[in-house]
């Protein structure tokens, strides 16, 4: 199947979880304050017609259309986008991308976008940096009118797999299979909630909870400036982890992750925070090794959930969005033929934008130089019929090569 040439300009590379550590593919990462200035360089010294940055904690992706691409233009990429880098970081950067062009590009972003090609699959998090990402360089003048049809098709795509099928109802993430849990108990959103570690997984627990109602945090950490940066953004309480052992407050619901090689929460500590009350304790330990001393959970009756317990979860329900990665895959195939249909109509609008202009040329050149002498000797009433005949036949003129050329395409992509 021939596609237009723009299609073929297409090109896509790709850093990802599948071939980088994460630490390395965050080296790769933009800064929204700096992305204006650095891709608009890029795009005007590598003569790129449009460009998208894609960026995500597990993957850097740039979405290019140019007719100039050479055998080392990915070392010639990174080069002029990350001056800094050094010259085996680039190497291997370039050993390690992902190149996809024309159609294979086209699939990739949408696996990209409907979450298949994801660390978590069935995570809906993507559509939404893919459509925030597209808007920020959209706004920032990077990109034409062949990425905006293929962003509207992702979208599209997306929103018709996290409908119609089941591969984002199961939570699989350690954060929302925990508030899940809590959900489950009963929790009330005015708990007292202690939150033990600042580090990347409890922040993320932590903020889960807050934007789904919960308001009474106290937060511990060794290092007290994170304790701060993490109670300032949930509007909880910052301590120094030393002062736990004195915490007089009381808890309903202990979150605990540190990189501590023993038990944090002792027999001791956990009385001392306890306070004699005897209501319904909750403590969610994702460290690894536990935080929290396993005898506590016989002698005091603690509603324990375990990293070891959520992860068994985890791969339960993974198993369960698997079993849908079939039916997205089927409908993946069918969009994609949608996007050739949709890619070949506006080439032909694109194509035939000058034909309403030329149509009205020739109607002017008619009724002011050839038929000139003809219409000044006709009544008025017989000029407006004729004017009222002209432009009816101007519209047809306009509107039916247009119709006639789209059912041309659908008769051709039918047959292919």
């Amino acid at each position: 199947m021939l596609l237009h040439e723009r299609l073929k300009h297409l090109r896509i590379i790709a850093f990802t979880h599948k071939n980088l550590d994460l630490e390395k593919i965050g080296l790769l990462h933009i800064e929204c304050d700096n992305q204006k200035e650095r891709l608009s360089e890029i795009k005007k010294a590598l003569n790129i017609d449009e460009i998208l940055f894609l960026s995500t904690c597990n993957r850097n992706e740039f979405i290019l259309v140019s007719k100039e691409y050479s055998d080392d233009f990915t070392t010639l990429f990174l080069n002029t986008l990350y001056p800094n880098l050094k010259q085996e970081q680039v190497q291997e950067f370039a050993q390690a991308s992902f190149i996809y062009d024309g159609m294979n590009a086209v699939e990739h972003f949408l696996r990209v976008s409907t979450s298949i090609d994801s660390m978590v699959v069935g995570e809906r998090e993507i559509i939404t940096q893919v459509r925030t990402a597209y808007d920020d360089c959209h706004k920032m003048g990077l990109t034409g009118d062949f990425i905006r049809i293929l962003i509207r098709n992702n979208i599209e795509t997306a929103k018709k797999v996290y409908t119609e099928t089941a591969i984002s109802t199961k939570p699989v993430s350690v954060v929302s299979l925990a508030y899940h849990r809590l959900k489950e108990l009963n929790i009330a959103l005015d708990a007292r909630v202690l939150i033990i570690g600042a580090g990347a997984t409890n922040t993320n627990m932590s903020r889960f909870l807050k934007k789904h109602g919960f308001t009474n945090f106290a937060v511990f950490n060794r290092t007290f400036s994170k304790a701060q940066k993490l109670a300032d953004s949930i509007g909880g309480i910052a301590y120094s982890l030393e002062e736990l052992e004195n915490y007089t407050k009381g808890f309903d619901v202990i979150i605990t992750c540190t990189g501590s090689e023993g038990h944090i929460i002792t027999r001791d500590l956990y009385v001392q925070l306890l306070q004699d009350e005897k209501g319904k304790k909750i403590v969610i330990d994702i460290a690894v090794p536990n935080d929290l001393d396993p005898e506590i959970v016989v002698e005091f009756g603690v509603k324990y959930i375990s990293v070891e317990y959520l992860r068994k979860i985890s791969a339960e329900n993974q198993k369960e969005r698997a079993k849908e990665v079939a039916h997205v895959e089927k409908i993946l195939f069918e969009e994609l033929n949608h996007f050739v249909s949709q890619h070949r109509m506006r080439q032909v609008e694109i194509a035939m934008r000058e034909v309403p202009e030329k149509v009205k040329e020739i109607r002017h050149q008619a009724l002011e130089n050839v038929f000139a002498n003809d219409l000044a000797q006709m009544d008025a009433k017989s000029r407006e019929t004729l004017e009222k005949i002209v432009g009816f036949m101007e519209k047809k003129y306009i509107s039916i090569p247009m119709k006639m050329a789209k059912d041309i395409l659908i008769d051709s992509a039918h047959k292919n």
